[in-house]
């Protein structure tokens, strides 16, 4: 089975601290993956390289079995619009868009029409319990509901391969709960890979690998 992505010998120094030293990863297509670590030690800094919003400083990055590491901006961007869904634990959603302008996005940069994006938008929000916030704004908003439209944005172009950095950092349990049975069945129903960072050293993901980050290096079930 050819990997979604394969990241091989990737190492990044952000100021004087080698955060990630020499690390291989590979997420297959139907995996869940779970990287553990305390704060800073560089889980947001490898979510980014697994998404291809950061380059690293060596190695080298395999996507569908293409060597990616020295295409362009630009070929990286096509690929994260068309098969990557990032969660970021920070949300990063577009204030002046509605909520439901904001999960459509992806769709509409990819030219779906209008009818078809805000059918499968509002069936998404349905999912995650927020479709009557279809029509606020994220600062009318909670921190909780704001990373369930992030996470809404993330799935709706049914993505090959989706990252999440904390993405359930800001929801309770029960709403956390919620969020990873729609990754699972994801995964199941359309064979996709998710990689999710966490600073809980303990939670069972029951997921298919079980890594930690520690000293820039990937630790456990590998």
């Amino acid at each position: 089975m050819t990997p979604i992505i394969k990241l091989e010998r990737i190492s990044k120094t952000l100021g004087h601290e080698k955060v990630l030293d020499n690390v291989d990863l590979v997420i297959e297509p139907g995996s869940f993956i779970v990287v553990r670590g305390r704060s800073g030690v560089g889980k947001t800094t490898l979510a980014k390289i697994a998404s291809l919003l950061l380059r690293p400083d060596n190695g080298r990055i395999y996507f569908r079995g293409e060597d990616i590491t020295d295409k362009s901006d630009n070929y990286w961007s096509w690929i994260r619009l068309k098969y990557i869904g990032y969660i970021d634990q920070y949300y990063r959603l577009i204030p002046t868009f509605t909520v439901l302008d904001n999960v459509e996005l992806p769709l509409a940069l990819l030219g779906v029409d209008k009818k078809t994006r805000r059918e499968k938008a509002l069936k998404i929000l349905s999912k995650l319990g927020i479709r009557d916030k279809a029509y606020k704004y994220p600062s009318e908003l909670s921190g909780g509901q704001r990373q369930r439209v992030a996470i809404a944005r993330a799935l709706i172009k049914d993505p090959v391969l989706i990252v999440g950095d904390e993405p359930l950092s800001n929801l309770d349990e029960e709403t956390s709960a919620i969020v990873l049975k729609i990754f699972k069945e994801t995964i199941k129903e359309k064979n996709t890979g998710i990689l999710l960072t966490t600073t809980d050293l303990y939670y069972e993901y029951n997921a298919d690998k079980d890594l930690i980050l520690v000293n820039g290096k990937l630790q456990g079930n590998k």
